[in-house]
């Protein structure tokens, strides 16, 4: 089966290491980031979401204008705009784009974080208002006659949208999160899953249990996607001297307990996935093939957080461990975000292709 590589469309040259060099939205950088994914073999970039940041949705269409095939992974979380005005506003850039977006729902796990944006509700109750959301996007996108909805959190009567999307019958819906909550909702309302990369034991207890509450809807699993931080060398050793000084620049610009984001806290993150994060962390540093968690416990179970490190072929060699699980789509974003993400493309994405190549020729001939 096919393997899809996801990068990240940032705006600027930031990251956990680098301070920006520039403005937060960084016209020049950002289609050079997008271009160094398309050409190198990646196939989509997420355009992600800060309660501050650039839009997500203009930086995708700035995108998708100055690329060919791209695919594009827009950040949405549902308490910044009602449900009709985003189907309107993703259905149109699916048009610009020519049918290359795909939705990534975020239901938010930071309550302050929520509150910037006036959104006080509680963490279940906003995972019930994005269950509500994601059913208003797949009908507004699919249905030609008006419709009305009346929910807990939004409703409205005799909506119909005049713009379809480009891609029939709609675009896909991504999702993320790994509280029971959140399995719940992606399990019966999303095509995508994405996971943050832990160990390949606690990836196949949630691919099992999202499957098992997919299963129990009546519907088929989600395609899932495990994101990590890759670290590269040429040796083993070099590899590992990458990752340790990567670590050390992290820890320098945290001293005294400054935060690397403002999304996030050092230390008790309230989101379940940060908290699971932490945990793999504390039961070792190196895990299976490559995984390396000390870079998450450094930011403190912040985002895709966690490393492989190693040689291409050992990072290949990782990433396929977690393909063996059912993983389809693989996120990867490195520290030096436009030279890693040339790198990882030209060492590393060609070897997993190969390998997948190879294994479905040979279940064919079998």
């Amino acid at each position: 089966m096919p393997v899809e590589f996801l990068g990240i469309g940032a705006t600027h040259n930031g990251s956990e290491t680098t301070s920006r060099s520039g403005p937060a939205f960084d016209p020049e950088y950002t289609l050079a980031l997008a271009r160094a994914h398309e050409e190198n073999g990646w196939d989509r970039v997420l355009t992600a979401y800060g309660s501050g940041s650039p839009d997500p949705a203009q930086a995708a269409a700035y995108i998708a204008d100055h690329t060919e095939h791209l695919q594009l992974l827009l950040a949405h979380r549902p308490n910044v705009s009602y449900p009709t005005f985003a189907a309107k506003t993703v259905a149109t850039l699916d048009q610009i784009s020519r049918g290359r977006l795909t939705l990534h729902v975020i239901t938010g796990g930071n309550d302050h974080e929520q509150q910037r944006e006036g959104d006080t509700l509680s963490k279940d109750q906003r995972y019930d208002r994005t269950r509500e959301a994601i059913q208003i996007y797949k009908r507004a996108w699919t249905e030609r006659e008006p419709f009305d909805f009346h929910g807990e959190h939004y409703d409205f009567s005799d909506f119909v949208l005049d713009v379809e999307p480009a891609q029939k019958p709609r675009p896909g819906i991504s999702f993320g999160g790994s509280s029971a909550a959140a399995y719940r909702v992606g399990a019966e309302e999303a095509d995508i899953y994405a996971l943050w990369g832990e160990p390949l034991a606690g990836t196949a207890e949630q691919i099992e249990t999202i499957t098992s509450l997919a299963r129990a809807a009546g519907r088929p699993a989600p395609t899932f996607q495990v994101a990590f931080r890759p670290i590269l060398g040429r040796t083993e050793e070099q590899a590992w001297e990458k990752a340790h000084a990567t670590v050390a620049t992290i820890r320098e610009r945290t001293a005294g307990g400054q935060q690397l984001t403002r999304r996030h806290k050092l230390t008790d993150p309230e989101n379940t996935g940060s908290q699971r994060l932490l945990s793999a962390a504390e039961k070792g540093e190196v895990h299976d093939r490559a995984l390396w968690t000390v870079t998450a416990e450094a930011t403190g179970g912040a985002g895709n957080s966690t490393a492989l490190v190693g040689t291409p072929e050992t990072v290949a060699a990782a990433l396929l461990d977690y393909y063996d699980l059912g993983v389809r789509i693989l996120s990867a974003r490195g520290y030096d975000l436009l030279e890693d993400a040339k790198e990882f493309g030209r060492e590393v994405i060609p070897l997993v292709r190969q390998e997948v190549a190879r294994r479905d020729a040979a279940s064919t001939a079998a």
